[in-house]
């Protein structure tokens, strides 16, 4: 009974995390939102007893990928008045794709509800901890996959940090080349100075 109420407590905040992810006028506290809907997502990996999965979704997505896309978002010139007509161009196709997702899923608690089984023949439960089967999956078979996804990751923050270096008026910038084709006496001038006692 408790662990409903969390349920339906933790499933409400998320809800209105994620719409305030989407119907934000402001870039940043869409992030934060996002960052709300992680925490609360993870509280129910937590309820379904999936605690490596619950503490990834915090470490990885709220600890490195949230807090590089909001520096990346404060530091990149967003207009917003163009992200607001963005949104009103793409809200028919949002709506329909958010319909469909309800659908699916009322879909599938329904079928769940009637007894019928979704899954197929799908493995059985691993005895032990979900933790150590998930690292054996992970480094054994999708060893190849994971390097692959974080080549993806890596070129991504490269992305953003070209994104950020773009060239604009008014900017200061080093010269290489003529810090290197300095001469000693245009940087290095010798004054004689009187040299003054005091009584």
């Amino acid at each position: 009974m408790f662990t409903t109420v969390l349920f339906y407590i933790f499933s409400a905040v998320l809800v209105g995390a994620a719409l305030g992810v989407v119907l934000s006028r402001n870039p940043v506290h869409s992030a934060l939102c996002l960052v709300l809907a992680f925490f609360n997502s993870a509280a129910l990996w937590l309820l379904l007893e999936a605690e490596f999965l619950g503490i990834v979704l915090v470490l990885v997505y709220v600890g490195a990928v949230m807090v590089l896309f909001l520096f990346v978002v404060m530091m990149l010139d967003i207009n917003v008045a163009q992200l607001r007509e963005g949104f009103t161009r793409y809200a028919p196709l949002g709506a329909l794709v958010a319909i469909l997702m309800i659908g699916e899923i009322v879909y599938a608690v329904w079928f769940r509800h009637l007894g019928v089984d979704l899954a197929g023949n799908a493995p059985p439960l691993v005895q032990g901890s979900n933790t150590a089967a998930l690292g054996e999956l992970l480094y054994s078979k999708y060893m190849l996959p994971s390097e692959l996804a974080s080549v993806v990751l890596l070129v991504a923050i490269v992305a953003a940090i070209v994104l950020t270096l773009r060239r604009r008026p008014n900017l200061k910038q080093q010269d290489i080349n003529a810090q290197v084709a300095v001469n000693r006496a245009d940087r290095v001038r010798v004054m004689k100075v009187d040299s003054v006692t005091r009584s």
